[in-house]
């Protein structure tokens, strides 16, 4: 315990807010390697890299991402949880995995590996770059996700639809009917946004929408010719049918600033005599398509992920290492049924 509770805490200490993954990943390379595991770090951009280790040839495979959220804040614990950013999204997850690795690579079980992302907090740029770069003699059948999912498996998750909204308008004095304003103008396309529909599922409820940027303007008494905002919406519908609608509430002066991306819902496997939940989060999941089935389980609630209050429960985490070596040991005995 006290080893699994040191690395979460160490790793915590490595700030590492997306964009800024090197010095984590660098820490966990000499981690592996000192466990025993072959190590390569993936480039995927200047001074970003993938972790993917392995021991034989994988088939199934632990994943999680190397980035946190901003503002970057230490480690502390107490007698029952670690407190700290990362510490259940997703430095917490990581360390379990290792730990549940190292216990069947000790076993003699060898055909287990490692992907360790960058970006997943923003856009899953590295899930997309190993995706597309999969290789002997790595053969994935399985890939165990690791999120903060309350210790439960789940079934299913809501799908993303991200989109980043520019109104034009035109710049004038505000005491003259003038403009439009760009401003006015993409309030007015939120707010029929926000007032649209999502659709419904019968698992996963309603579709949200969040509007969570939004720039405009240069002063009180000008009306703006520019205007930004950032949308996500947390769909239970196809991604074809969500863009559909997204664009149809747009009107004469707002656009799409670049192409919109996501997925749609998505499905996981469950194993045998686990009940398995849904949950309205993403996940790197979606964009792995090549690394075989995806299970999504970890260690922390969601709730307190990306909070000033981060924290994950020592014991979950404990728990946590035990289920990953049994569940990997059925999922290898299933293959070779």
């Amino acid at each position: 315990m006290e080893g699994l509770i040191r690395s979460v805490r160490d790793w915590i200490e490595i700030p590492s807010v997306t964009g800024a993954e090197g010095d984590y990943a660098d820490a966990l390379k000499r981690e592996f390697e000192q466990r025993g595991f072959q190590v390569e770090l993936q480039r995927v951009a200047e001074g970003r890299a993938n972790l993917l280790a392995r021991a034989g040839v994988p088939r199934v495979v632990f994943c999680t991402h190397l980035d946190t959220v901003p503002p970057f804040f230490g480690s502390s614990e107490d007698s029952d949880f670690i407190y700290g950013r990362g510490s259940c999204d997703a430095k917490g997850q990581a360390a379990v995995m290792l730990a549940a690795g190292t216990r069947l690579l000790a076993e003699g079980e060898d055909r287990i590996g490692f992907l360790f992302t960058v970006g997943e907090e923003v856009d899953s740029a590295g899930a997309s770059f190993a995706n597309a770069r999969l290789t002997d003699p790595w053969k994935p059948a399985y890939v165990i996700v690791g999120e903060p999912t309350g210790g439960r498996f789940i079934k299913s998750g809501k799908g993303i639809y991200k989109a980043h909204l520019s109104a034009s308008g035109v710049a004038g004095h505000s005491s003259k009917p003038l403009g439009p304003s760009a401003v006015h103008e993409l309030v007015s396309c939120t707010h029929r946004l926000l007032s649209a529909s999502w659709g419904q599922h019968a698992v996963h409820g309603e579709g949200s929408l969040n509007v969570g940027l939004f720039s405009g303007g240069v002063a009180p008494n000008v009306t703006a010719d520019h205007a930004e905002a950032s949308v996500l919406i947390r769909t239970v519908e196809p991604f074809d049918d969500v863009h559909a609608r997204v664009a149809a509430e747009l009107g004469e002066r707002v656009r799409f600033r670049d192409e919109p991306f996501g997925y749609a819902p998505i499905e996981f496997h469950v194993p045998a005599g686990e009940e398995g939940d849904a949950v309205g989060f993403g996940t790197d999941a979606p964009y792995l398509s090549n690394w075989g089935t995806p299970l999504l389980f970890g260690p922390g609630a969601i709730e307190d992920a990306h909070t000033d209050h981060e924290k994950v429960a020592k014991r979950d985490l404990i728990s946590a290492v035990d289920r990953h070596v049994r569940v990997v040991r059925d999922l290898l005995a299933g293959l070779d049924a």
